[in-house]
């Protein structure tokens, strides 16, 4: 059972969308995935893409999902890789399909010079977060996450000093 990482073709739209579905039911948070099809291929595979895909593929079916984006550090003064999401097929996990993603990242990531790769887990998530310790990852317990969603963007938008 050989595990093939490559980064995702227009071709692959309906395999991203299942498992960043099943991603979103993993995670409790179904009911937030909205987005299309169509806004998901323009975001992968317009001219300018502004996220990239990489499939775990085994006997031709996709089993696992890393999307990224970059970002920069300025107190490195280097780019670094934001971890959007991380989702391996039930039936395929412990069988190294997350490993050889992330390891497909980090190569990516040293390719880029980057600083670092960064991304969030919840907190009751502790075979996740048992697999990022053990693979090298530090959990930032200094740090939360803070979201400004469309609605609080929209306020502070039109805010005055």
């Amino acid at each position: 059972m050989e595990t093939i990482v490559r980064h995702a073709a227009d071709a692959d739209m309906g395999a991203v969308i299942e498992l960043l579905t099943l991603s979103a039911e993993f995670d409790g948070s179904r009911d937030a995935f909205v987005a299309t099809e169509e806004q998901l291929r323009q975001a992968f595979f317009s001219a300018s893409p502004r996220v990239q895909a990489l499939l775990a593929v085994i006997d031709g079916q996709a089993v696992g999902l890393a999307t990224y984006f970059e970002k920069f550090s300025t107190y490195l003064a280097k780019p670094g890789i934001w971890l959007d999401d991380l989702y391996v097929r039930e039936h395929y996990r412990g069988r190294g399909v997350g490993k050889a993603l992330m390891a497909s990242l980090a190569r990516i990531a040293k390719e880029r010079d980057c600083g670092r790769i960064e991304w969030t887990v919840a907190l009751g998530n502790h075979r996740g977060i048992s697999f990022y310790e053990r693979h090298g990852a530090a959990l930032l317990h200094l740090y939360r996450c803070v979201r400004l969603d469309a609605n609080g963007i929209d306020r502070m938008s039109q805010a005055t000093s």
